[in-house]
């Protein structure tokens, strides 16, 4: 009888390519793994981007001049229209503060405190009494405030600072004029 032999080279080159399919899956499955990591990050780095400018940036900005008028010898009213930036989105008012300061002094204002004062305008006309309390767009906001606790008298520099539920304060910074004289009207800078 003849002696069977046994040859073992075949079996060796399945064994090779059984590994070879081996590794390429677990690389595989490595690079998938990696790269929705990837994707997961890249995803929560936009998220952040987009949230940091929402709220670095103010949705509103002031129309036209601020108006001061006095009462004897110090600052009885501040008064400003608000109107919305170029793209921002509605604001609730409900939800803004506005902060007056002297070097001396800090007076906080919600709306409940000022919202007997503000008047609504929309193409021009007045609106106030059909005002949802969002500014929006082509919508402008008469605020006026009574500082009580804050006294700016002449010369003195006084910050509004109006701070929306979500973006960035908008602060007006002006300066009281060199003389004040009881019931008139003053444009400040």
């Amino acid at each position: 009888m003849s002696k069977m032999m046994r040859n073992e080279d075949a079996f060796t080159g399945l064994e090779a390519a059984i590994v070879l399919i081996a590794f390429i899956v677990v690389a595989a499955v490595f690079s998938y793994v990696v790269l929705g990591a990837g994707f997961f990050t890249t995803q929560k780095s936009q998220e952040v981007v987009h949230t940091g400018v929402a709220q670095a940036s103010s949705n509103m900005e002031v129309s036209g001049p601020v108006v001061i008028q006095a009462s004897s010898s110090e600052v009885d009213t501040i008064t400003f229209y608000l109107q919305l930036a170029a793209g921002g989105s509605p604001i609730d008012m409900q939800k803004v503060t506005y902060v007056v300061s002297t070097k001396d002094d800090l007076e906080t204002f919600t709306y409940a405190d000022i919202s007997a004062d503000m008047k609504w305008y929309k193409d021009g006309k007045d609106v106030t009494t059909t005002a949802n309390n969002l500014l929006e767009k082509f919508e402008f906001v008469k605020v006026t405030i009574t500082p009580d606790v804050v006294s700016i008298t002449a010369n003195d520099k006084f910050i509004v600072e109006i701070r929306p539920d979500q973006g960035a304060a908008y602060p007006l910074e002006r300066n009281a004029p060199p003389s004040l004289e009881d019931g008139k009207y003053y444009e400040v800078y």
